[in-house]
């Protein structure tokens, strides 16, 4: 026994050197550091004094005094991508980290969020939710090349920032799966059980500097529940990590688990990224004293996943020993946004289960890099010293560099290259000749010499820029083979010759001015297209702005019930993201066709502070609603007008279609297409008919038809609209019951360029952004937040706000939903008439988004489109737990896992969040 303790000392000290000696090849970068220095952990770091992009902020966070968290590197939020390139060992696995403290370093309290790529490959969103809380992305990937690039870009909002960069390799078969050469893993989740502080642990204990969070640390991605009985137990004896192929967990790690003294664990985790295809390893080490009568057995429980559900562990016999580690795991296994896990005891066993780790990591689809990687690689490398050639990562991807444009639908390929003023020499570079789908070239203003290389290697080219350079010779004949051009600037050279005659018969735009001995050739075609004389660098661009007024008419002559209108409102015609523009002014009915219409009013279908709403049918059968405003003050009419103006200008299918207006009278009437199932509230908490009721996946699909309308208004209007009165009234339901959105009163135009309208403030009592209240300053955050309470309306089916429903000192939904949901109880909030009819993971979903977009700060919430995004995938969610549900698939019961492990999805090729390997290699394979 002696000496298999002096052995198990011996290991330990060799992980100790072994730790020793990987230091030096860590990369540790401090963003904004100026220093070099030496962490409380032994960690070495280096200033990113090679980054000369961006800028350099010092931060203060309360309880944060690590040096490498007082700086930061942030950078514009622009259209480019700002990257760090790292050296590596090329077929050597490595670790990368990057970290992210916003501190409120701009003095804007307006939270960052942005994407980081590795290379061409979006790695992750970095979303920023508290100025002092740090975020932290962890990568792990096999390297294929002798650097890589980490790179910040597509800021959405605020500015990409980073604290720290590190780089950490791997020795040996850590990490090695048979997908590494096609994905990378994103490490979702690294526990420590049973930790003794709150404190992770790292190195030194880790020679590699994984961080294995503590479980004591309760927080809104991770551990949110633990099973009654569980105790923590611990040793001080060395735990043998050594197995063959294995992670190698760090001892600390090891000498800590939980128990189930219960005879059960029980635990949910949120994993970033999923539902999706990941690699999941749990360590395991017998660390108790049993008594020789004692076994421990116990299965992981996965909920419908039997097959796994029936593998027995017996740590002592399946790592051969106490105090040794044994890591079963699966290197492919679909897993769940929310995975609910259980450890239970076998009938046979006199002890509860044991855990002393977990480590679950998602694969993330590499992406390949530009097809003209290789040659701007070359290019660029003749000009080494100019800033513009230090960009960094992929040409193309995730963004193309500030200088080149690319055609990225099908396989990502420059079609743009402009590097006028880039004081280039020498001849041109004969890598442009190789770019196959070059479209424009601009290669103007600088010092370039020697003659114009043939460009038939570019058959697509159109455009090409020479002017104000030093080239000389003669315009190449090879030009006119390239069948694309359409203009070609040469001007202000020292060409010499005469211009090919394809070029001026091919009604090419051509200056050669300013070229002494360059002269036209003979041609009878002289009054084709020539540019001659021109000076100007570039091609007159057409902008077409469509901003027309439709005016309604005047001075038409009126019937005698008619009157005159109050108001000219000129409806306006829209140009969509698409350019197309809408082409039918509102109706101006008169007040005798909505009276035939409606049979004098006879029908009432709705009411409220508006007025009220008659059903009515047109003379060509069209069933519409009439909304009588009953307001005629100054509010009212300005209401009516400003819903009027708006109505007229917007067109979608998730919005009520306007269909005119009428103000004849003294009424102001609104006319829109009739919605037959009402309003969302009626069928949430209306009378409950039996057939108003509303599934689970129905409530779904209406939430994701609300927020197009709302997004359309966000993000497809110009300028674009802030509804400011979304609720579930206000959300109707046609006859097969798609969801429109409605009540355009209190809308307002956002003013171009502004973070936030000044704006009265004006709402629903339950829906009404807090933030807003009390700033007056209104912004799209405001529709979000209200939209956030819906979206606990269609989870729970109650009222934004009730007297009576959610408690002791709470009336408000927002307020009830938070306590149950952020301590795991989200069954307390469930619609009972839902009849457990739902995969528990989509009403997850939906329920963490609604608690995003009801953050206190507008700066804190999503966008709709982010929201429509999580929509989208709870109905993925729901539709194949439906699926298996009916049984309606051998294919899909075989790779699905229902409630707890369903992935959501069955084309495993439709998402980056899907692995699209070989069916062979689908099912779950344990190591």
């Amino acid at each position: 026994m002696e000496f298999r303790f002096f052995i198990f000392f011996l290991w330990f000290l060799f992980l100790l050197i072994n730790g020793s000696q990987a230091q030096p090849g860590f990369v540790s970068l401090d963003c904004g550091g100026k220093d070099n220095f030496t962490d409380e952990l032994g960690l070495e770091w280096t200033p990113d004094t090679q980054m000369i992009s961006g800028d350099i902020a010092n931060i203060s966070v309360l309880n944060e005094t690590r040096t490498q968290y007082m700086t930061l590197r942030y950078f514009p939020a622009d259209n480019r991508k700002y990257c760090y390139t790292l050296d590596v060992i090329p077929r050597n696995r490595y670790l990368v980290r990057a970290t992210f403290l916003y501190g409120n370093f701009d003095n804007n309290n307006f939270y960052p969020k942005f994407d980081i790529s590795l290379g061409a490959t979006r790695w992750a969103t970095i979303v920023i939710s508290d100025a002092n809380t740090m975020e932290y992305q962890e990568l792990i990937f096999l390297a294929t090349d002798p650097s890589i690039s980490v790179c910040l870009s597509n800021a959405t909002t605020g500015q990409p920032f980073i604290s720290t960069l590190e780089l950490r390799r791997f020795n040996g078969s850590i990490y090695m799966n048979e997908f590494e050469n096609d994905f990378f893993m994103s490490v979702s989740a690294r526990i420590n059980f049973g930790a003794e502080s709150d404190d992770p642990v790292r190195y030194p204990d880790d020679p590699f500097d994984r961080i294995w969070a503590s479980d004591t640390i309760k927080k809104a991605n991770y551990l949110v529940d633990v099973a009654a009985g569980t105790e923590r137990v611990s040793t001080k004896m060395p735990i043998d990590v050594n197995t063959v192929n294995g992670e190698m967990p760090p001892q600390k790690a090891m000498q800590t688990a939980v128990v189930g003294r219960n005879g059960s664990l029980t635990y949910r985790l949120n994993l970033d990224g999923f539902p999706g295809f990941g690699w999941a390893f749990v360590y395991f080490a017998e660390i108790e004293d049993l008594d020789p009568s004692d076994t421990r057995k116990f299965r992981l429980v996965l909920p419908g996943d039997p097959d796994i559900s029936k593998l027995v562990v017996n740590i002592q016999e399946n790592a051969h020993g106490k105090y040794r580690l044994y890591e079963p795991g699966y290197f492919n296994l679909s897993l769940p946004f929310v995975l609910s896990f259980r450890f239970g005891k076998t009938a046979d066993s006199t002890m509860g289960p044991l855990l002393n780790a977990m480590e679950i990591n998602r694969y993330v689809k590499r992406t390949g890099g530009s097809l003209d990687g290789p040659v701007i690689s070359s290019l660029i490398s003749r000009y080494s010293s100019a800033n513009w050639t230090n960009e960094g990562g992929d040409p193309c991807l995730p963004v193309p560099w500030s200088w080149i444009r690319c055609d990225t639908d099908i396989l990502p390929r420059i079609t743009s290259i402009k590097l006028s003023g880039k004081n280039l020499t020498g001849n041109i570079p004969p890598e442009l000749t190789k770019l196959s789908g070059l479209v424009e070239l601009w290669l103007d203003g600088s010092s370039l010499t020697g003659p114009i290389p043939d460009f038939s290697g570019c058959p697509n080219l159109q455009i090409i820029h020479l002017e104000n350079n030093q080239l000389s010779g003669e315009l190449p004949s090879s030009l006119e083979g390239l069948t694309s051009l359409k203009e070609l600037y040469v001007q202000n050279n020292r060409l010499t010759g005469s211009v090919p005659s394809g070029l001026l018969n091919n009604g090419v735009i051509l200056n050669y001015t300013e070229n002494i001995n360059l002269r036209k050739g003979d041609s009878n075609h002289s009054r084709k297209k020539i540019i001659i004389g021109s000076t100007v660098g570039a091609s007159a661009l057409l902008l077409a702005t469509i901003a027309s007024c439709i005016l309604l008419q005047k001075g038409k002559k009126s019937s005698p019930k008619q009157g005159r209108l109050e108001q000219n409102l000129p409806p306006q015609r829209f140009v969509s993201s698409f350019g197309d523009a809408a082409t039918e002014a509102a109706h101006c009915f008169t007040l005798a066709e909505l009276e035939e219409a409606t049979r004098n009013f006879e029908k009432k279908v709705g009411s409220g502070g508006f007025g009220v709403v008659y059903y009515g049918k047109l003379k060509d059968g069209k069933e519409i609603a009439v909304k009588v405003l009953t307001n005629n003050s100054f509010q009212g009419k300005r209401e009516f007008s400003n819903e009027v103006t708006l109505l007229s200008r917007i067109h979608h299918r998730n919005l009520v279609q306007f269909l005119g207006f009428c103000q004849e009278d003294g009424k102001s009437i609104l006319v829109y297409e009739f919605m037959h199932n009402g309003t969302l509230k009626e069928h949430l908490y209306g009378p409950q008919l039996p057939d108003r009721s509303i599934n689970w996946i129905r409530r779904l699909e209406i939430a994701e038809d609300a927020a197009k309308g709302i997004e359309y208004l966000h993000t497809g209007c110009v300028p674009s609209i802030i509804h400011r009165d979304v609720k579930t009234s206000n959300i109707l339901l046609d006859k097969n019951m798609r969801a429109k959105v409605s009540d355009f009163g209190l809308s307002k135009l956002a003013v171009d360029g502004a973070s936030h309208v000044s704006s009265i403030v004006r709402g629903t009592v339950g829906y009404l952004d807090p933030e807003y209240y009390i700033s007056q300053q209104l912004t799209d955050k405001s529709d979000v937040y209200s939209f956030g309470v819906i979206l606990l309306e269609l989870i729970s089916g109650q009222e934004a706000i009730s007297n009576e429903k959610f408690g002791l000192n709470c009336r408000n939904i927002v307020q009830w939903a938070k306590l149950h949901i952020e301590s795991g109880d989200i069954q307390g909030i469930i619609d009972p008439t839902l009849h457990n009819d739902y995969d528990i993971q989509s009403i997850w979903k939906i329920a963490e988004k609604a608690l995003m977009c009801v953050q206190p700060h507008g700066s804190m919430r999503p966008s709709i489109s982010e929201v429509i995004k999580e929509i989208q995938d709870a109905i993925a969610i729901e539709r194949g737990a439906e699926a298996v549900r009916e049984g309606s698939s051998d294919d899909i019961s075989r790779h699905s896992m229902h409630s707890s492990l369903h992935a959501g999805s069955m084309d495993l090729g439709a998402s980056d969040h899907y692995l699209s390997i070989d069916e062979s290699i689908t099912r779950p394979t344990a190591r």
